[in-house]
């Protein structure tokens, strides 16, 4: 890793903005001189926070991971009508990413007078009511047509929701000015993804189908169906109450803190009616300033390397899905255990390589055109796929260890430390009044890696 470090030392043209002292800024090539303290040095780590926004990263992806978990469900749902029993994943894919991204513009290019902790509310609170709807309509017996459209409303409003806090999230944990939130945010991004797979397996193996088609099976009843949408409903409300909680911590911090520089500000003159007067003119520089609005092409300009890594390192990871639903085992191995098995795999590999990041030694987050060269590296495992049993036509490396570790675990563990190392060094390359539209911008550009992953996949559909 100091090898890496060192070839690429010299390769920016920019560099990280130093969090105190004297700093200089790259835009207008204007010198900031005397920056105040208070705006330079990060907040002190909490490892209650932490954990808050673990959990919210959790809820972020808890939503999209059960309605993929509950596709058995939703086969068993629509078996009356073979075309929608034939497109309604691809119908689900679709309305999720086009609305995710373009909420997430949207609201990217909304910065001015943005209350972010809204839209993670406003987020958590739709996701209550959708996943409350969608747990009792297991309840209820519905035509193929009706449910389907039912369905596609819901996964609407549930990536629109995904959308709210995606953008709200990381730009509010990007104001605290703490890499290890956003590091957090992406950890719990990785938790949502081992644990549904893990479900899977276990409901396989504890209750295995009587035949194929059954509904009393473990992935096609109601009741699985109905545990899962309740789980999602109850994440949502505990990410809620959490979140609430961390509202209520940081205003109270606050308020403490300019008690503090009101009490600093009133013993430094010797004169008490100076000092009253300063502290009533400081009085009103402790409302939140409005914040300033900063153009994507600006934002872009800053964070060039770092944005089109996390657009190609998502991009090219959307070719997982694919090949992992249709490779099969070389041993002979059930495909209802070996499929979730590789899923399972690739998601532990995914959250090991976030967790990575905690681990300063192995950061490239100042190295941001590494990051962008190893992300372009990641397309070297689509032909390692090729290698593999597609489809049962036979693998050119007879090995499902090569397929399982090599191919999905390696591939999981690049995109989550790739994928978190851009998105907790932005903060660094930014003025501080600027880390808030810099995380709602990095989380853009993770979605639009997602979505065009995810349409580009299309055409391996046939692989």
């Amino acid at each position: 890793m100091d090898r890496i470090k060192e070839l690429f030392r010299s390769s920016p043209d920019y560099e990280p903005i130093p969090r105190g002292g004297e700093r200089e800024r790259d835009r207008d090539e204007e010198i900031v001189h005397n920056v105040p303290e208070d705006d330079e040095v990060a907040a002190p780590f909490s490892w209650i926070e932490y954990g808050i926004f673990l959990l919210l990263g959790i809820a972020m992806l808890w939503a999209w991971n059960m309605f993929l978990a509950a596709a058995p469900y939703f086969q068993h749902r629509f078996r009356a009508s073979e075309w929608i029993l034939n497109h309604f994943q691809a119908a689900e894919v679709s309305v999720s990413t086009v609305t995710n991204l373009t909420s997430m513009i949207a609201l990217t290019k909304l910065q001015k007078g943005a209350s972010y902790p809204r839209r993670i509310t406003a987020s958590l609170l739709i996701n209550t009511v959708v996943f409350g709807v969608l747990s009792l309509s297991t309840l209820v017996p519905t035509p193929a047509r009706v449910y389907f459209g039912f369905l596609l409303v819901a996964i609407f409003t549930a990536s629109f929701s995904t959308g709210l806090i995606q953008n709200g999230l990381f730009s509010f944990a990007s104001g605290f000015g703490r890499s290890e939130y956003t590091q957090a945010i992406m950890t719990g991004q990785a938790v949502a993804g081992v644990l549904p797979p893990l479900a899977q397996i276990i409901s396989v193996v504890a209750v295995p189908a009587k035949k194929p088609g059954d509904a009393d099976s473990a992935d096609e009843s109601p009741t699985s169906a109905l545990v899962y949408f309740l789980t999602a409903t109850a994440i949502s409300v505990i990410a809620l109450l959490a979140f609430f909680y961390l509202l209520k911590k940081e205003s109270q911090a606050r308020a403490l803190s300019s008690a503090s520089k009101s009490t600093a500000n009133e013993s430094s003159e010797g004169d008490i009616l100076t000092g009253n007067a300063r502290a009533a003119g400081s009085t009103e520089n402790l409302e939140p300033p409005e914040r300033p609005e900063v153009s994507l092409t600006t934002l872009f300009k800053k964070l060039p390397f770092l944005a089109a890594a996390v657009f190609v390192c998502f991009a090219v990871t959307m070719v997982f899905p694919v090949f992992t639903a249709s490779i099969l085992s070389v041993r002979g191995i059930d495909s209802a255990v070996f499929i979730p098995t590789a899923f399972l795999l690739w998601n532990i590999g995914d959250l090991l390589g976030r967790l990575a990041t905690l681990w300063k030694r192995v950061s490239l987050a100042h190295y941001p055109f590494a990051l962008f060269c190893l992300a372009m590296a990641r397309l070297l495992f689509i032909p390692l796929y090729f290698l593999c049993n597609i489809k049962g036509k036979g693998a050119i490396v007879n090995s499902d260890v090569f397929y399982l570790v090599i191919v999905q675990f390696l591939f999981g563990l690049t995109n989550g430390y790739l994928g978190s190392e851009c998105m907790m060094g932005s903060g660094d390359w930014v003025a501080p009044e600027e880390r808030e539209a810099a995380g709602g911008f990095m989380g853009l550009m993770l979605v639009s890696g997602l979505t065009v992953g995810s349409l580009l996949s299309f055409l391996l559909g046939d692989v």
